[in-house]
């Protein structure tokens, strides 16, 4: 495994222009059905909390349309890009063997799809985001009781700014300014629910049965926001993460991470009555950087039968945490587990042939001209103290046609100075939060074609002798997606059995926009099973950046959805 990096001390360009998160559990053995999909992406005007704006969605439907298959079918997406700016998708959670070509985040595996053309995706099995959800195959069972039926919460977050966000992101980023632009509210299956003016009339509802149990699929598609998520009177039993079996916990409140999925079984075994779903924001910011709006979303699980609907429903106040309730996330991450049965065994790496500690920081880099908003520098955040920059071609094209010039192969496998990265007074895999700016904070860092193990978290600076110690190598989670605590450390292992290009980076869209991600390039094996495929016929030019509009595109807007 090679680490693809940027040159240091560089400014940072926000990924892609969209991404489309996805939820999926893996279940079952290999099927063989071929699906095709259309995804037009067009602005459309949409009216959220008394004001409408004009935003890009899939399909003319927020949230996008939903992708249902089973375990090993074959997936051809084609994306017809009729908005104004170049788009990228990413399938988030897909692992796409041996093809990162189909993976989709812009100046790692491609460039973007520009206005007015089109793009079509293979793979087995901001705004635009829906949910792939993946069945058992045939002949085969959940490893839990079958529910009564099935739910899908998408949790998503709302910019004012419209379609004017990605303007209003480069103003800031070229100025290196704290202020770049954060969502103002969250949504469930696209609703803020009772709490938010000109809402309750399309808050999102569910219908049980009483005594019925239900699977809910939630899939946290807020960009940089973990959300607690609690339904009143009702206890919430998890089975499933990020497309893995899960050893069954009894909770009253999920804390889900920006991109990840999780399953639960919720039986509807209170007196008959109307209850709310809510999801809150959970922040790890100093409380001198959490100026931002704390609405909480709401849904609202009715059941079936003849009650009165007079009363308001019964909201979680004594089990829904304040945003900035860190010990309840902690308490709620500890108890994570892969169910590790025969049926489903773990396969956690014991042979360890690469270590690499690596910290993730907020720090300040030089200014290259007068324009900044710090003076003399601007913020930037990074791994091993490297901030990622945009190339004009993508890492992958350049890997594979060996294309000099476009990135370098030296990032440490170490931090390069070492310090006292939690400290107060700051001027195996393990990444390492750190409070530098004293902007301590919660990074959920993403993989891309891959899932991985965390055999261990903590508070504090990790300790290389006594941590290792505690390592849980029998039954740790498996995720894509996996937070590195406030002033703590993660640690993971994977075998790097995917060839190919793939993204590696902070789930948090500001700290992803500042440069706080790296690519890791796997090389191929010795077959052809084991290399990675060559490119499509077709993959989109590298002509203009996503940030810039591709020219004004005459079109009548949908009406308000």
């Amino acid at each position: 495994m090679s680490m693809a990096k940027s040159s240091s001390n560089s400014s940072n360009i926000i990924l892609a222009a969209v991404l489309l998160f996805f939820g999926n559990v893996f279940l079952g053995a290999q099927a063989s059905n071929v699906h095709y999909y259309d995804f037009v992406l067009r602005e459309i005007n949409v009216t959220r909390n008394c004001t409408t704006n004009t935003i890009l969605v899939v399909n003319d439907s927020l949230p996008g349309p939903t992708i249902r298959a089973r375990k090993g079918d074959l997936m051809y997406v084609k994306v017809h890009n009729q908005g104004l700016y170049g788009v990228t998708l990413h399938w988030h959670g897909v692992k796409q063997p041996r093809n990162p070509w189909s993976d989709g985040p812009e100046y790692i595996t491609q460039c973007a799809i520009p206005p007015g053309t089109n793009f079509t995706y293979e793979w087995t099995r901001s705004t635009v985001y829906g949910a792939i959800v993946i069945l058992p195959s045939e002949g085969s069972n959940f490893p839990f009781t079958t529910p009564d039926g099935e739910h899908l919460i998408m949790l998503g977050s709302w910019f004012n700014e419209g379609i004017s966000l990605n303007k209003a992101l480069e103003m800031e980023l070229s100025a290196g300014s704290y202020n770049v632009p954060r969502a103002t509210v969250y949504m469930i299956n696209g609703q803020y629910g009772d709490f938010v003016p000109c809402s309750n009339e399309t808050t999102s509802h569910f219908s049980v049965d009483y005594d019925k149990t239900y699977l809910f699929r939630i899939v946290n598609a807020a960009v940089g926001s973990q959300m607690f998520v609690s339904i009143a009177d009702h206890n919430m039993t998890l089975v499933g993460m990020d497309g893995a079996y899960t050893k069954p916990i009894v909770v009253s409140y999920l804390m889900i991470e920006s991109g990840q999925t999780m399953d639960v079984l919720v039986t509807a075994n209170q007196s008959p009555g109307r209850y709310y779903l809510a999801a809150q924001e959970f922040s790890t910011e100093d409380i001198d950087f959490t100026n931002f709006v704390h609405e909480v979303a709401t849904a609202i699980i009715q059941y079936k039968g003849n009650f009165s609907l007079t009363s308001p429903p019964s909201y979680p106040n004594d089990t829904l945490p304040l945003y900035h309730d860190y010990s309840a996330a902690a308490s709620f991450i500890q108890q994570l587990r892969s169910l590790a049965s025969e049926e489903h065994p773990v396969d956690v790496p014991r042979n360890v042939t690469t270590r690499m500690f690596i910290t993730v920081s907020a720090n300040h880099v030089a200014c290259p001209d007068d324009s900044c908003y710090l003076g003399d520098y601007k913020v930037a955040e990074a791994l091993n103290n490297i901030s990622w920059e945009d190339r004009s071609v993508d890492v992958l094209q350049a890997y594979y046609r060996n294309i000099s010039g476009v990135y370098t192969m030296d990032f440490p496998d170490l931090p390069p100075v070492m310090y006292n990265f939690t400290g107060d007074d700051l001027s195996t895999m393990v990444f390492q939060g750190t409070n530098l700016l004293d902007q301590s904070e919660y990074h959920p860092m993403h993989m891309h074609g891959y899932s991985f193990y965390v055999i261990g978290v903590g508070l504090g600076n990790f300790d290389n002798e006594t941590d290792p110690q505690m390592y849980n190598l029998v039954d740790p989670p498996k995720v894509n997606t996996f937070g590195v605590p406030k002033r703590g450390w993660a640690a993971i292992r994977f075998r790097a059995n995917n060839p190919g290009v793939w993204y590696w980076h902070c789930h948090n869209n500001r700290h992803m926009s500042w440069g706080m991600s790296t690519a890791f390039i796997v090389k191929d094996g010795d077959t052809e099973e084991t290399s990675m495929r060559p490119p499509p016929s077709y993959m989109p030019p590298c002509i203009a950046s996503k940030d810039k509009p591709y020219g004004e595109i005459d079109r009548t807007l949908k009406s308000d959805i």
